[in-house]
């Protein structure tokens, strides 16, 4: 695990938090997380989501298949989120910046060689 220092730095919200920068009711918010539209880890015992996996009041799109990729190489939802914000050489950059940049296809072809 790396420290946080070098990590990709977001802020990170709660599902209230998540209800209002959506504009969408809990119910929907918590089916976009059942989903993996959405991927949050309990910090400080609340459940939060990286406020960057948010583009313009929507979940970022390329996030879901990355984190379905994820899992199948043995990630736990922590160890997803923790990875995409992390510096990673293969990439040049934390896999989250490419995702945002649209590099979807490298970033999931790096996933892939986790498991």
């Amino acid at each position: 695990m790396t420290d946080d220092s070098s990590r990709f730095e977001t802020d990170w919200l709660t599902l209230p938090d998540l209800v209002e920068a959506l504009g969408e009711p809990l119910g929907r918010v918590r089916r976009l997380l059942d989903e993996f539209h959405l991927v949050g880890s309990r910090r400080d015992g609340v459940l939060k989501v990286p406020a960057v996996f948010i583009v313009d009041g929507h979940p970022l799109p390329s996030l879901r298949g990355t984190v379905f990729v994820l899992h199948d190489a043995g990630f736990t939802d922590d160890e997803a989120i923790d990875w995409l914000l992390t510096p990673e050489d293969t990439i040049g950059a934390a896999p989250i910046e490419a995702l945002l940049a649209g590099r979807k296809s490298e970033v999931r072809r790096v996933a892939r060689t986790l498991a």
